[in-house]
Formats: structure tokens, sequence, C-alpha cells
């Protein structure tokens, strides 16, 4: 499990200049064939006859980073219309890491999900005051279902609606991939309801994305206005989630032990858990490095586009971004 990329790209990289220098059919525009496009499968799936009364409140609470909690939305909007329930805006757990305060409606546009999702699922951004009483208006007082991964549609309909029937309200938190994929279509087309139509960002958030994909492109005059932009996460968390090994050394391995008891609190400590960092990367189960990603972008990209980098405290020694910053000239590093 010796990490061994940062030596194989000083072997390669005299090979990646020299391609730099070729045309590349991966720069060819690529065209829709004729007589074939995507449409979206969304609305032939659902139905908007009149919502029956709501059995009741579902109340979760998204974990995990921004992506996760995405998901975890989805899923969210899916469960309430196999429950018939009234799914409250999603709340979002204080994730150690980021440590992000934000409420739903300070990410996500809240009245555009909520009017989205109107003649499919109830939302609302917060319990009513009389079933808010009901619980001493803490939301901790609620009944946690606490439902295992990809839970069935069977299960939620025996063991979760009879519970919402008789309480008026239940709680699912954490609520990370607590739904199976295998569930009837109609189901599955709420999912990408939300997620493609009624989930988009808070108007700040667009304002600001807007002010940098145009800055981008005058930045990237020279180049006709295109531009690439990477996201790299190479960051302590993820690393330590991995179980991978990268430097190698007792530091690293007792700053990771660290990472995942903070982050985690015993759960790779359990009996019967086995840590093998050999078969996590022999299965390709490792986050990629930095240099590793330089490896895999095209190198005659970098003659047609300007790179906007956008990362984090990057973690580590041999899996530094230095090579990649000096060797690239169009490259602009956002920390």
């Amino acid at each position: 499990s010796v990490y061994r990329s940062h030596l194989v790209f000083e072997r390669l990289l005299p090979e990646m200049r020299a391609l730099a220098s070729r045309p590349s059919p991966l720069m060819a525009p690529h065209y829709k064939k004729s007589g074939k496009r995507w449409v979206p499968c969304i609305r032939k799936r659902l139905t908007q006859s009149a919502l029956p009364p709501s059995n009741g409140f579902l109340v979760i609470e998204a974990n995990g980073g921004l992506n996760q909690q995405r998901i975890s939305i989805c899923d969210a909007v899916a469960v309430a219309s196999l429950l018939n329930a009234t799914l409250v805006s999603p709340a979002f757990h204080l994730n150690s890491v980021w440590r992000d305060s934000s409420k739903f409606g300070d990410i996500f546009d809240e009245d555009h999900f909520i009017e989205t999702l109107r003649k499919h699922v109830r939302v609302v951004k917060e319990l009513p005051e009389n079933v808010s009483a009901q619980f001493d208006h803490n939301i901790s007082s609620i009944l946690n279902m606490r439902t295992k991964a990809f839970s069935s549609q069977s299960y939620y309909l025996e063991k979760v609606l009879p519970k919402l029937l008789e309480l008026g309200a239940v709680r699912i938190a954490p609520f990370s991939n607590r739904l199976a994929n295998s569930v009837p279509s109609n189901i599955n087309a709420l999912r990408c309801l939300a997620n493609y139509e009624a989930l988009r960002f808070s108007e700040p958030i667009r304002i600001l994305a807007d002010n940098m994909v145009d800055r981008m492109i005058k930045k990237s005059a020279l180049t006709g206005g295109k531009y690439m932009s990477v996201h790299l996460r190479f960051e302590e968390d993820m690393v330590a989630f991995s179980c991978c090994i990268y430097d190698g050394d007792w530091k690293e391995n007792i700053a990771m032990e660290n990472a995942r008891e903070r982050g985690w609190r015993g759960k790779f400590r359990r009996p019967g858990r086995v840590i093998n960092p050999e078969a996590n990367r022999r299965n390709g189960r490792c986050p990629l490095a930095p240099i590793e990603v330089e490896m895999l972008v095209p190198r005659n990209c970098f003659e047609y586009a300007r790179i906007a980098t956008l990362l984090g405290p990057v973690r580590g020694t041999v899996t530094n971004f230095s090579k990649l910053s000096k060797d690239i000239l169009n490259c602009y590093i956002q920390e």
C-alpha cells in the first residue's frame, strides 16, 4: 500500500510535456447523433392528481458535506411521498469538519423548492405551532426512527408509517442514503424532480457563481472564453475516512487515527472492523491526490484553456499541489 504516484509523476512528466504539443482528438467537439437527443424523463413518470390529506410531518436531518446533503434532500422528498407525509424543510447536521451553521434557506432557494414540489409533496418551512407544542417545541422530543441505510419501500410503509399515523410526526436523523435505489419509477422521478428542478441555490450564491463565471470568461479571452474549473478535495477528513495511506509515516498514522475518532467517534474501532489500506488501494477506493488528478487531465487542454482550481488546505508532503501549479502556465489557484 505504499503511495508511489508522485514517483510515477516524475517519471512521466517529460512524456506528458511532449504530448501537450500534439493535436488532441479530445479537444474536438462532440456532436449529437442525428435523430437522437437526451430528454428529461421526469414529467412522464409523475402524475399531478390532488394530494390526499397528509398523514403527518416528516422531519429529517441531512448530514455529511453539501453533496451528501443534496442526495439526502432528494431522498427525503421521495420518502415523504411514500408516506404521504408533509416534509419539514430539512435541517443540516453541524459537521465536525466544516462547522457550517447554514440553514436550508441560506444555501437553497426555499420558496422555489416548496413551490416546485407543491403538486407532488407538501413542504413546510417549520412545524406548525400546534404540532410543535405537542413535543414541547423541541425537535429532539420527536421519535427518531433511526432507519438503516438503503431501507426499502416496504420498511417505510410497515415500520415508519404506523408511527407517523400514531404520533403525527416522526424524525429520521441522521438521514444519509436512507432510501433504497430500487423503488417504483414514480418515486425515483420525485428524486429527479427534487434534484434537477426543485433544488436551486439561494440568490446570493447564484449571483456569486455568475460573477465567478463572468470573471473566468473575461480572463480567458486568449482562449476564446474557454476555461476548466477543477475542485480538488483532498483534505484531512476525507483522507482519514478512506483509511488509505499516502505519506506512510507514523505522524500520518496518528493524525488520521485522531481525525477518524474526532469525526466519527469510535466507528472505526468497533469490534470486527478491519482497516486494510492495501486492499483499499488495490480496489480503487483511495481518493485521488492532486498530482494524480493532473495525470488524468489531458495535457493538451492546458494549451486551450485557463484552469481555475478551488481547494482547501491540502494535507501531506508527497501529495502536494506545487508541481501541478508550476507546470501549468495558465493555472490559477484559489485556496
